[in-house]
């Protein structure tokens, strides 16, 4: 049986899900932007669906702007906020995910703009006396800092770096695509100006996601035409893709607690048994520390071996799905951007295990016990 183990990358789709979309893809086919029944019948489902969302994450209805996902949101909300405030520096990380870094790279030299990289410690996690600095000599500046690294896990205290930003008067953006679903945010407490969420990271379809865009901090649209979305995003909206993803959400929240217990127990196990079977492993980042982490990923730090650049290829041919990074970039040719940062000159192996609902300890222990001996070049146990 192959062994999905690559949940940072994408979920599978819940059944309950998918039983909320079915009708929306057959019967309830209206345009909402119809004034007619068919029309009104699925417009109604639409703000049932972001009220549902609001609801959850303690904000207004108003401010869940749907999009095609997590890049898009990532885009508008960055752009929007250099258009809107008289941005005049960027400040973020040199780890974060390349929807992010590869867009302030292009607005830097659209808008000559100064892009400053807050330091990060030895476990890579910000500097926030470092931050606290950045924006101190740097007005005007707009912060894009991930929740939680997709690659290692690293989670941000984005309280605290919402009161800083708020304190300097600065526009706070996060990608919280990796923590949308497994964490509960509360928006009333977190000042934060921009989030962006993707339906497809907590068991929802793929292609639809949300923006969160604070009422007294508004954007200019990057997409525009009709006057959906408030006037901040044109186009007719993906009906069946929101209604998957107000149902992942509620499905996330209703059983949270059991779904964190089982993956933190799954996320244990494993590293457990990769420090009894393979010597000298570690962990990137703080990926091993489930307080500072994320507790869905463990990316593993492998000895060093002229073979670990095959390392995902042989587990994928046991059937195993891993990943060495972000599988936004897995055409690239080059290797982790937050790797190479974190640890630069590194020859360890690295490959990235994300976990479930639906992952199992029969899982773990089948995928540790492959890669135990494909590293000791053993013979590859078989399934009982």
């Amino acid at each position: 049986m192959p062994i999905y183990l690559d949940n940072a990358a994408t979920t599978p789709l819940d059944p309950e899900v998918f039983e909320a979309m079915k009708s929306y893809m057959l019967q309830d086919f209206g345009n909402p932007s119809s004034t007619h029944a068919f029309g009104r019948k699925v417009r109604a489902a639409i703000e049932s669906s972001r009220k549902q969302i609001a609801e959850l994450l303690r904000c207004s209805p108003g401010e869940i702007l749907f999009t095609s996902g997590g890049t898009e949101a990532d885009n508008t909300l960055l752009r929007g906020a250099i258009a809107s405030y008289g941005i005049r520096n960027l400040i973020s990380s040199p780890i974060e995910h390349h929807a992010v870094s590869h867009t302030l790279e292009v607005l830097a030299k659209e808008h000559n703009l100064p892009l400053h990289f807050v330091q990060l410690d030895d476990a890579g996690h910000v500097d926030l006396n470092h931050l606290a600095s950045l924006l101190k000599s740097h007005p005007a500046s707009l912060v894009s800092l991930m929740h939680a690294n997709n690659e290692v896990g690293n989670l941000l205290d984005i309280d605290q770096v919402a009161a800083l930003c708020q304190e300097q008067g600065a526009y706070f953006h996060s990608d919280a695509v990796q923590t949308v679903g497994h964490y509960r945010h509360d928006l009333t407490k977190t000042r934060i100006d921009g989030m962006a969420a993707a339906a497809h990271k907590f068991h929802g379809p793929k292609g639809v996601g949300f923006m969160f865009v604070r009422k007294s901090r508004k954007v200019q649209p990057l997409l525009h035409g009709g006057a959906q979305e408030r006037n901040l995003r044109g186009g007719t909206e993906n009906t069946y893709g929101i209604i998957g993803l107000a149902k992942a959400l509620e499905i996330a929240y209703r059983d949270m607690d059991a779904h964190v217990d089982h993956i933190k127990g799954i996320k244990v196990r494993m590293i457990e048994r990769l420090r009894q079977r393979i010597p000298g492993v570690s962990f990137h980042g703080d990926s091993a520390n489930l307080e500072r982490s994320l507790y869905t990923v463990l990316n593993v730090s492998l000895p060093e071996s002229p073979e670990n650049d095959m390392i995902l290829f042989n587990l994928d041919l046991q059937g195993i799905a891993a990943s060495g990074g972000s599988a936004c970039s897995s055409g690239a040719s080059t290797g982790s951007h937050v790797l190479h940062a974190l640890y630069p000159g590194s020859q360890r192996g690295a490959v990235r295990f994300s976990f479930s609902k639906y992952t199992t300890r029969e899982d773990v222990d089948s995928a540790v016990d492959k890669l135990s001996a494909l590293l000791a070049h053993k013979p590859i146990p078989s399934e009982a």
